[in-house]
């Protein structure tokens, strides 16, 4: 059986690897598929897939936006976008916008807690990725005020920790109809137990069509209760390690390619994205 993984991230998000190197070691590992999908960008879908034609790997496009969901932050999962779209550069360039007065809010956080870190100090290490608390946790651990990026959460970046700052959240129907409208698919990740028949009805209602069902965070008995709702509720299954890299917190996240997420799933998202792209020609 061929094996996927249907969320990856490289250095354009929070990710330790070139785009490139995310496809030479999941290729390294005879994996058929990758969904690239760093946080709020696209810049790392070219290089990906030029790296995946080179080695015979199909990258799914995809991308992880934050939005509100009605108990507050969720990740949702978009795959089959366009790898140049000005409507999706445009509206990603204004959510990374968004992370960076976050970051800048966290650095003040910390500065009042006598951290004396710079929000230069953090941009230099996301190193032109769309920023996030991963990277102001890396600079921590480079100054030496915690020992790891676990410690950074845990002390200070992490819910309701001295230094954390709610982001700024588009609302979850205007990204599905934004990615519906290029042709892509939806799926909400890592929900563990907010998974439950009535939130994925509501989800559903304001356009989701997928649930991610194999995460690192779900154990055997969550992936199977959120298989069965999504077969009862007619939502696509997903699943992928959420593979940041080497050095990551090994309870948020596996190894890549190591959930086994069968291509039978990848091939259903892709034959509702050939739909939607059926439908849109046909009106046009």
């Amino acid at each position: 059986m061929a094996v996927v993984d249907l969320h990856v991230h490289s250095t354009a998000s929070d990710g330790e690897y070139e785009p490139a190197e995310v496809v030479r070691r999941a290729a390294k590992l005879g994996l058929a598929a990758i969904a690239l999908t760093d946080h709020d960008t696209i810049a790392g879908l070219p290089d990906a897939i030029a790296a995946g034609a080179a080695l015979g790997i199909e990258i799914v496009t995809g991308c992880e936006f934050s939005v509100a969901a009605h108990w507050g932050e969720m990740h949702l999962l978009a795959y089959f976008l366009p790898a140049e779209d000005g409507r999706l550069s445009a509206y990603l360039e204004e959510q990374r916008a968004k992370r960076v007065e976050r970051a800048r809010k966290i650095v003040v956080r910390l500065n009042n807690l006598g951290i004396d870190v710079t929000l230069d100090e953090v941009m230099a290490v996301a190193d032109g990725g769309a920023v996030g608390r991963p990277h102001v946790a890396r600079v921590l651990v480079n100054r030496g005020e915690v020992p790891d990026v676990e410690a950074a959460f845990r002390r200070y970046l992490g819910w309701r920790r001295p230094a954390f700052v709610p982001k700024s959240l588009p609302p979850v129907a205007q990204v599905t109809a934004l990615v519906r409208g290029l042709g892509g698919v939806t799926s909400a990740a890592h929900l563990k137990d907010r998974a439950t028949r009535g939130a994925l009805r509501k989800l559903r209602a304001v356009g989701l069509d997928g649930v991610e069902v194999r995460h690192p965070m779900h154990d055997e008995v969550t992936a199977r209760r959120i298989l069965q709702l999504a077969e009862e509720l007619h939502l696509l299954p997903t699943g992928g390690s959420d593979w940041h890299g080497e050095n990551q917190d090994p309870a948020d996240r596996a190894s890549l390619g190591e959930l086994a997420v069968p291509e039978a799933w990848l091939t259903a998202i892709h034959e509702l994205h050939q739909q939607r792209v059926s439908q849109s020609e046909a009106v046009t």
